[in-house]
């Protein structure tokens, strides 16, 4: 199935599994809060239980040096694509307040990227992360 538009998450390539896992699960909720359309329907198994329901299509996920992160934030934003962010700032802090308050305090030049992801028109997504592998 082809999709008009594309989810794709980028993690920092060199940080602990524990911390990749992290940031990939808030980073998604990011998306699938900011782009409601995004989800499909409930699930129900064949006994009548109701599960919750999912990104109706796949999120890619890529590995990048901090570099990377910073040129895929810059062409995001450049391209007007929902765009969210994780920082290193946000290991340390147990609250979405403190989280906000951590990514307001720097510049987006100066953002100290552990990840990112971007949601948008499949061909500006594809532009935004061009060069970028899949994580492995």
């Amino acid at each position: 199935m082809r999709f008009d538009t594309k989810i794709g998450i980028v993690v920092r390539r060199d940080l602990a599994v524990w911390q990749k896992l992290n940031v990939t699960a808030f980073l998604a909720s990011a998306v699938a809060g900011g782009a409601p359309e995004v989800i499909g329907e409930r699930y129900e198994d064949g006994s009548g239980t109701s599960y919750l329901p999912m990104f109706r299509q796949p999120v890619l996920v890529y590995a990048a040096d901090p570099a990377g992160l910073a040129r895929v934030r810059a062409r995001a934003v450049e391209r007007g694509l929902a765009v969210a962010v994780y920082i290193e700032e946000m290991f340390k802090t147990g609250n979405d307040v403190d989280n906000r308050a951590a990514v307001r305090a720097v510049t987006a030049e100066e953002m100290p990227l552990v990840g990112l992801a971007v949601h948008g028109p499949k061909n500006a997504v594809d532009k935004t992360l061009k060069g970028l592998p899949l994580h492995p």
